[in-house]
């Protein structure tokens, strides 16, 4: 995803592999000026220094290679204009550990193989396609997606778990849907998301970095 600066104010495009992806965004976007194209985040069609910001939301752990994950990093650099932001999610490595043991597929030996290999790894697969485990995917260690980011020149500004303990705990979902429970559950997950020793509770990791001025 990219966004970039027009006389007119800031606007939004889409770049995804999945071609679905894209009819979605143009029919239910497009009226608030929001465009899509198909591509490949590590071959961006976008000039150098074209963009305020770059958001990297699904390549990182769909990117199982770590040359390719690193020529996806490199992209964005490039095209987001020096000094400009840019963001990048992936999924943590110990996600399957504890979404296994949440709602039991850990109990299952099968899942528990493709959990060893998540920790060795973080290669993570599901080679029968069962439900609910997951698709081909790389699963980062925290200082790893750190090390990563810094390897391609990025400043790391801020590296965040997202949902802490509460991604975990089912009976919450009744409380989100309160503004009351709502607000106690995201001071929980606001104490802790930028606290070293529990970046690896959270599914999914969220990086902000800066390109080079």
């Amino acid at each position: 995803h990219a966004s970039w600066m027009a006389e007119d104010g800031y606007r939004v495009h889409v770049v995804d592999l999945t071609p679905r992806h894209i009819e979605k965004v143009r029919e239910d976007l497009a009226s608030l000026g929001v465009t899509a194209d198909l591509g490949d985040a590590r071959h961006l069609d976008l000039p150098d220094n074209s963009n305020d910001a770059v958001l990297l939301l699904g390549p990182l752990y769909h990117l199982t290679d770590g040359a390719d994950r690193l020529q996806a990093l490199r992209e964005a650099r490039r095209v987001v204009r020096p000094g400009g932001l840019v963001a990048v999610a992936a999924v943590n490595r110990f996600a399957s550990l504890f979404d296994g043991l949440a709602r039991g597929f850990l109990f299952d030996p099968e899942f528990r193989g493709i959990v060893d290999q998540d920790l060795a790894d973080g290669q993570h697969r599901n080679p029968d396609d069962r439900p609910h485990w997951f698709t081909t995917a790389y699963f980062h260690h925290p200082e790893e997606l750190r090390t990563e980011l810094e390897g391609v020149g990025l400043a790391v500004l801020d590296l965040v778990g997202v949902e802490g303990l509460a991604g975990w705990l089912e009976h919450l979902a009744d409380t989100w849907d309160t503004s009351a429970g709502r607000d106690v559950i995201l001071y929980a997950s606001r104490a802790i998301e930028s606290e070293p020793t529990l970046l690896g509770l959270s599914a999914h990791l969220l990086a902000v970095t800066r390109a080079p001025t």
